[in-house]
Formats: structure tokens, C-alpha cells, sequence
């Protein structure tokens, strides 16, 4: 059996900057909020974490301060995947000594490979640790669509033990559903898809929109996670203007601007990405306040 690593809401937290160096007291104090909230996990150093800008050093540093800080009460899931093979075994390694709890592996992004490569590629990743891999299909950004034939051969590996999918595609999470064993957790990779991915059997998100209503989002997903799919959708309609408003421009960037509008200074993007446009940004504060 599968060990499951969170069901609900998994926040992908993004990365406080201060002077341009990652802010360990804004850091603790977004973890706080969320464990305030009842999200009992998070992702450090995903997408919306920034993790393209990251250095090495800097995720090793908040993998092991984020767990240093909550200890038990948050599930910390490290992002650690990499289009180098070598680079994401060692950075999976270092990532599980400096106490993480799972590693979220996006898929080989520009180089990209065939499905034999993507089994090869996971595989050795998973071999190398000993804890839970949840992979990362986001088409979008990698270029390259997991195929589901990928996640029946993977599946088989016992700390393989879901998927974040950010396909779009609704019916594939019931493609996966079929093809893989029930232990085999999917989830939404899209906060305007929460509710469907639950319907067709997943066990919750990862999600961007949790950062700025963490108890909202969780809210949708406890309703589903009780079969109150009614409840559920309309929770999921309420928060469709404002997770809109977290896409109008590359993610991070708006949800960054959301988190200052609400108190919580994470200083701005590393470039290439930049400040939020003056227009959205009105349309954000006119939604926040």
C-alpha cells in the first residue's frame, strides 16, 4: 500500500525575497498562516516557489528551515525536479537529509525525452531516496505531456506515489485512474480544477490560490473530500474571479502582488520575471479590499 502524503489542500508556498535574498522570518511567518488555516502541507521551491531562480544551496536552506519550524504539524514536500537526471538524484538526496517529507519531480523541461526516457528518469530519481515522489505533469511549461502509459509502468514503484496534473485534461485523471492502482493519488495541478479532478477520484491540490485564502481552499477540498460535490462547486465558483486574477500573468508574479496586498511582504519576483502590470494590479486590489 502506498504511503499518502496529504489529501486536501497542499499550499505551493512562494519565496519571501528581501534585498534579494530568501526572507526566513516572512518564510515562518507564511508557513504560520497556513498551519493557522489547517493546510497540513506545502510545497518549498516549486513553481511558485520560484525554484527556476533558485540556487541549490538556497532550496537545501528552506527545505530544512521550513521542516525546523513545523516539525510535525506540515507535511514539507521539496521540489526537486530538474531536466538533468544527476542533478535531481542529488538535490532529491539532499533534500530528504535536510528533512523533507516528499519530493514534487516536475518531468524534463526543454530537452524532454520519450516515455522510456520519463520511466528511466523517475525511476532513478525514486531509487535514490527513501521517501514519497510525487511527480509533475505541467505541459505548459515543459513542453511534454506524460503519457498515462508513463504513470501505469511507474506506478508499480512503491515511493512513487502520485502525480501532480496540470494538463488541463480532465478526463486523463480518470485515464490515470484506470490504469494505475486506487493507492496512486492524482492531483490537481490547476485551482480552476479542483472540484472535477476530486470528482473523477483525486485526493485534492497543489495549489497557488491557497496562499492568499488558505482556509477557503481547504474548504473546497474538505467538501469534496465528503462527497458534498454540491458544496463544493459552489465554493469552487466563488473563488473563480480571484483565481483568474492568480493567472493574468505569469505565476508567481500575481500571486506575489496578492500576498503584498494583504500584509505579507515577499518583495518582488527574480527576474526574468517582473512587477505585476499597474492595470492588474488595480483589479487585484479592487478584488482584495
Amino acid at each position: 500500500m502506498k504511503k499518502i502524503v496529504f489529501t486536501g489542500v497542499c499550499t505551493a508556498l512562494v519565496t519571501p525575497f528581501l534585498n534579494g535574498e530568501v526572507n526566513y522570518p516572512m518564510l515562518e511567518m507564511l508557513l504560520r498562516r497556513q498551519l493557522d488555516a489547517g493546510v497540513k502541507a506545502v510545497v518549498i521551491a516549486g513553481t511558485t516557489g520560484e525554484s527556476a531562480t533558485l540556487s541549490d544551496t538556497e532550496k537545501i536552506n528552506m527545505f530544512r528551515r521550513a521542516k525546523a519550524y513545523c516539525g510535525n504539524d506540515c507535511t514539507i514536500i521539496a521540489g526537486t525536479g530538474s531536466n538533468n537526471t544527476l542533478h535531481a538524484i542529488n538535490l532529491g538526496k539532499a533534500a530528504q537529509s535536510a528533512g523533507a517529507d516528499a519530493l514534487l519531480v516536475v518531468s524534463p523541461y526543454y530537452n524532454k525525452t520519450t516515455p522510456e526516457g520519463l520511466v528511466a528518469h523517475y525511476t532513478a530519481v525514486a531509487d535514490a531516496v527513501d521517501i514519497p515522489v510525487i511527480l509533475y505533469n505541467v505541459p505548459s511549461r515543459t513542453g511534454l505531456d506524460i503519457p498515462v502509459q508513463v504513470y501505469r509502468s511507474l506506478h508499480s514503484k512503491e515511493n512513487i506515489v502520485g502525480v501532480k496534473e496540470a494538463s488541463t485534461d480532465i478526463t486523463k485523471v480518470a485515464r490515470i485512474h484506470n490504469a494505475c492502482t486506487t493507492d496512486f493519488s492524482v492531483y490537481s495541478g490547476n485551482d480552476d480544477q479542483i472540484v472535477p479532478v476530486m470528482a473523477f477520484g483525486g485526493k485534492g491540490v497543489i495549489s497557488v490560490i491557497s496562499n492568499v485564502l488558505p482556509a477557503e481552499t481547504l474548504a473546497i477540498t474538505n467538501a469534496a473530500l465528503r462527497g458534498d460535490y454540491q458544496t463544493a462547486a459552489a465554493l469552487q465558483r466563488r473563488l473563480l474571479p480571484l483565481i483568474d486574477l492568480m493567472f493574468c500573468e505569469v505565476n508567481p508574479i500575481p500571486v506575489k502582488a496578492a500576498m503584498s496586498c494583504l500584509g505579507y511582504d515577499c518583495g518582488s519576483c527574480r527576474l526574468p520575471l517582473t512587477e505585476l502590470s499597474a492595470e492588474n494590479k488595480g483589479k487585484l486590489l479592487s478584488y482584495l479590499t
